[in-house]
């Protein structure tokens, strides 16, 4: 097989296990420049190839039935594709500057769109649940190119998405069809003019090199990947290869990656945390990476089999978000052996003693947390394997980053007060991983301090072990009459109720006190509690009289983002809602209103509003409402006047 100068170096792996940050500063004794020498993500592909050749890199499962065979690609095959893919793109006239934005499920076919678009040009990958409109708006700033979409419907209906936004992106030139790995070759439909068979035109491009001769520099942007996005306008975060190498390599370090490990990553790729910390820290040093089919954990089949996977596969390492790792705690092992895990990982919300607990005591696993953002391509801090701390701990910064704690100013925000350890603040970070700032040069304000570093908006301390511990988000505090409220402290306790699967805490507007604070919950499957009861339990267990809650409402199921994370957003509506609606019934009996009551309906932008049927009959009674919504701070209004 022929590669590309440079020469090859090693492949990334742990140069000995890390247990405390005198290990990290072990790390730090070699200079940055010595200690990376790799330059681009290509060059992990090429490094890995070399030295990995025929060992399984990527192995992708048909459906959730261990004994289903899977689909597996080696070093070698996946180091072809992403040759194949570059040169594709290059031939399609795609040059360094250009924007490929991709648009897939989980399949084998999006490490090729990442890391072949990434050896040829920017890849953008996209939350497939957005809307249209916030699809095409993030194209058009970007100037996407080329689309590389799902030629399938049966995930998040991709397919028919992809055709309708094609024609609203004035800079596509081309869209990618992906066939799902179940399609016959041959047998699809005629594509429609413009769209091109991804797999077909991929084998007729040269598979041992790169055609452009593309010399990457670490400076050279890699990725554009958008920030929430499930409301308001998205933000776009660069970067650079050298950021996500530098993630790649001290993962790899920080968690004792090894040869031979298994991992199965149930992350979406559209997000960092699937494709920086998982997948290409995995890819780096010679991991073999289950991908668990197109619906990855949202496929109640891999719920369900999820240990007998493990078994089946010996996994070594797994990872998953606190949601998924609560739904696992309802499957039971019935003989499955998982003793292959040797350490097992979560991140991007935080994780409920009684959770860790509830794990380790059915698995026998410890949780080890992680903190990352997109800002930091991907990772900021990770408990290593072996070390042992509390619930809430993210364990240590990553070697060569710096961290501070500093206190919030008047309006939540970082201020210049650095506090001592053991003293909550705002985190902020410096790193290598640091990503190269918005697209929107405006979204860097924000972003950043005066001095560069990066406001992470999370809140938390550092203890004598140099350990960073979260305490929460600076926008999730409920501040009831100034009195600033950590939600963590009422989800710790109603967590820690026997029925609780998860919760969360939020706050509910108020007229007086501005904000109050409130919790939402779901019960273990085959479990019974009242609402009263849980209220009680989280109020016996909140020092603070102001944290108490003033309502615990059961759900059936908690709002996720696609990542897994509780969307708190919509709670807050909910609340917002039964706030509204609470008032609005009082109003009315006191009224001794007669007719059909009025409704109060969730109206977009976290708004509510409150329709008066015809026939209403109650002096003053819509003066009083309006009045009252008034003291509500968030979007209200009356219909039916």
């Amino acid at each position: 097989m022929r590669f590309d100068s440079p020469p090859f170096s090693a492949p990334f792996a742990a140069a000995f296990r890390v247990r405390s940050m005198d290990d990290v500063r072990r790390l730090e004794a070699t200079p940055i420049e010595q200690a990376l020498t790799v330059r681009s993500t290509y060059e992990i592909f090429r490094n890995a190839a070399h030295a990995f050749g025929d060992r399984p890199a990527l192995t992708f499962l048909r459906s959730g039935n261990p004994d289903d065979a899977p689909i597996r690609w080696s070093y070698a095959d996946l180091l072809a594709g992403i040759h194949q893919t570059a040169n594709l793109l290059h031939r399609l006239g795609v040059t360094s500057g250009d924007a490929v934005a991709v648009l897939l499920p989980a399949c084998l076919e999006y490490h090729l769109a990442l890391w072949g678009t990434e050896a040829a040009a920017i890849v953008q990958p996209l939350n497939p649940l957005l809307s249209d409109e916030k699809l095409v708006s993030l194209m058009k700033a970007t100037g996407a190119k080329i689309l590389i979409a799902y030629g399938s419907d049966s995930e998040s209906a991709i397919w028919s998405k992809a055709l309708r936004i094609r024609s609203a992106v004035p800079s596509l030139t081309h869209v990618l069809r992906v066939a799902p790995h179940d399609e016959p070759d041959g047998s699809a439909e005629p594509l429609p003019a413009g769209v091109l068979d991804f797999k077909a035109l991929r084998a007729l491009e040269p598979h041992d090199h790169l055609v452009s001769e593309r010399r990457i520099g670490p400076a050279d942007i890699a990725a554009y990947f958008h920030t929430g996005g499930t409301t308001g306008a998205p933000k776009l975060a660069r970067h650079s290869h050298g950021a996500q190498v530098f993630t790649a390599w001290a993962s790899a370090q920080m968690q004792d990656a090894r040869v031979g490990d298994v991992t199965i990553n149930g992350y979406p790729l559209f997000h960092v945390a699937g494709v920086l910390p998982a997948s290409l820290t995995a890819l780096s040093a010679g991991v073999e990476t289950i991908i668990p089919t197109p619906s990855l954990m949202r496929n109640r089949e891999v719920i369900a089999n999820y240990w007998r996977l493990v078994e089946r596969y010996r996994v070594t390492t797994m990872s998953a978000v606190p949601t998924v790792l609560a739904a696992l705690t309802n499957v039971a092992l019935d003989g499955a052996d998982i003793s292959s895990i040797r350490y097992c990982r979560t991140g991007a919300a935080p994780l409920s003693p009684e959770l860790a607990a509830r794990f380790k005591r059915l698995f026998g696993l410890q949780v080890h947390e992680s903190l990352g953002m997109t800002e930091m391509a991907g990772i900021s801090s990770i408990t290593p394997p072996g070390v042992e701390v509390a619930p809430g701990c993210v364990g240590f910064r990553l070697p060569y980053s710096r961290v501070r704690i500093v206190a919030l100013d008047a309006s939540g925000g970082a201020s210049d007060i650095d506090q001592p350890a053991g003293t909550h603040g705002m985190v902020l970070f410096k790193s290598p991983n640091l990503f190269s700032g918005f697209l929107d040069a405006k979204d860097n304000a924000a972003a950043f301090t005066a001095d560069g570093w990066l406001a992470t908006g999370d809140l938390g301390w550092i203890d004598a072990a140099e350990c960073l511990h979260l305490t929460g988000r600076s926008k999730d505090l409920i501040i009831r009459s100034g009195h600033n409220i950590d939600p963590k402290v009422i989800e710790d306790a109603l967590a820690s109720h026997p029925a609780v699967q998860v919760c969360a805490a939020v706050g509910v507007p108020d007229a007086y006190a501005g904000e109050l604070p409130v919790a939402f919950a779901t019960l273990i499957p085959g479990a019974t509690v009242s609402e009263a009861e849980l209220l009680a339990f989280t109020a016996e267990r909140v020092d603070e009289a102001p944290a108490r809650p003033k309502r615990v409402t059961i759900i059936p199921s908690m709002p996720m983002t696609n990542v897994g994370k509780i969307y708190k957003p919509e709670l807050r509506l909910m609340a917002a809602h039964a706030a509204v609606a609470a008032m609005v019934d009082a109003l009315w009996q006191s009224a001794g209103a007669s007719g059909a009551p009025p409704q109060v309906q969730s109206a977009e932008a976290s708004g509510v509003t409150v329709v008066f049927a015809d026939g209403i009959h109650a002096s003053g009674l819509r003066a009083q409402v309006r009045a009252a919504l008034r003291g509500f701070p968030f979007k209200t209004g009356v219909v039916g006047d």
